[in-house]
């Protein structure tokens, strides 16, 4: 059963933007989080829960969205997401969040994923603009933002041909293909 959850939990990047995701969903996704392991058991994320256009608008801008697809820039009007999460730092709390938002953001991904959502984790991002644009205290620093809302479109998971090349890449039909390296290339027996 997770397995195939975690095989379903793809990174989208093109969602039905009129699919709106509301607050509780976020909350229960957040929960999900809350819950997870936490390094020191110190909890020193916070989230900034963004479900209307108008925020979701000050924080789309601030984004780079797929860096192996040159010849795109992201999602259009209409297929942007309905919902995100930002990801905070509280440095009054540590200055070391350790791997705490890899883990909170699986949590959420997988928690999406079950709701029959979707959603994409950006590290790359212009922080300090979206710091201005959302307003967000000095004492908080942004980890990551993760998009969310309902995929539209079809991501196929396939064995790398070349070892060499691990990029993903569309085809004619838009379906987004994702090369993953096969099980006995990434054990090391020593």
């Amino acid at each position: 059963m997770i397995k195939e959850l975690v095989k379903k939990n793809r990174t989208y990047r093109r969602f039905y933007e009129d699919v709106k995701i509301e607050r509780e969903t976020l909350e229960e996704l957040i929960d999900l989080a809350r819950l997870s392991s936490s390094g020191g058991n110190l909890q020193s994320l916070k989230y900034i829960l963004s479900h209307d256009d108008e925020k979701n608008s000050l924080i789309f801008p601030h984004l780079r969205w797929a860096g192996y697809l040159t010849d795109w820039d992201g999602p259009e009007e209409g297929e942007r997401p309905s919902a995100y999460i930002v990801v905070l730092g509280d440095k009054e709390i540590s200055a070391n969040h350790f791997w705490d938002h890899g883990i909170a953001c699986q949590s959420i991904l997988l928690g999406a994923c079950e709701k029959g959502l979707g959603g994409c984790m950006f590290g790359a991002s212009n922080k300090q603009a979206l710091t201005e644009a959302l307003h967000i205290p000095e004492r908080y620093e942004v980890i990551l933002v993760i998009a969310l809302g309902k995929p539209k479109e079809v991501v196929v998971l396939e064995e790398v041909a070349d070892p060499q090349d691990i990029k993903y890449w569309r085809d004619e039909q838009g379906v987004h293909h994702v090369p993953k390296r096969k099980l006995e290339d990434i054990i090391v027996n020593l």
